[in-house]
């Protein structure tokens, strides 16, 4: 049974920084793929960032280029979303997400997704 499972969301202030981590179990871990994603109230989910298989190759949503770093360590099966200078607009669910293809996505085609993490930046 694959489960992803988030942590490291809370409350920050704005210009402040937080680290979420997602755990992978029952996935071969370096066969996939892994992204973040966000949802804010009232809002459909978007992609965030994205990380290859190996972890040489990145991408990132263009409101948060700069700010945030994905990252992987497959010898711990958990990939990781440095967030800095947040800003209220950050606010939101976070979500990671495993998909079993080569191509970061930012489309929601992925197979696994976790619970969630609430990330709520205060102004």
């Amino acid at each position: 049974q694959v489960q992803l499972v988030e942590s490291g969301g809370g409350l920050v202030q704005a210009g402040g920084s937080l680290r979420l981590s997602c755990a992978a179990s029952g996935l071969t871990f370096n066969n996939y793929v892994m992204g973040w994603f966000r949802q804010a109230p009232g809002k459909e989910r978007e992609f965030v960032a994205g990380i290859n298989r190996s972890g040489s190759s990145t991408s990132y949503a263009d409101s948060v280029k700069g700010r945030f770093t994905i990252s992987r360590d497959n010898a711990k099966n958990t990939v990781y979303l440095q967030m800095n200078s947040l800003k209220p607009e950050d606010t939101a669910v976070y979500y990671c997400a495993a998909r079993s293809g080569w191509t970061v996505l930012r489309s929601l085609t992925y197979d696994y997704w976790g619970q969630g993490t609430q990330v709520t930046v205060s102004s």
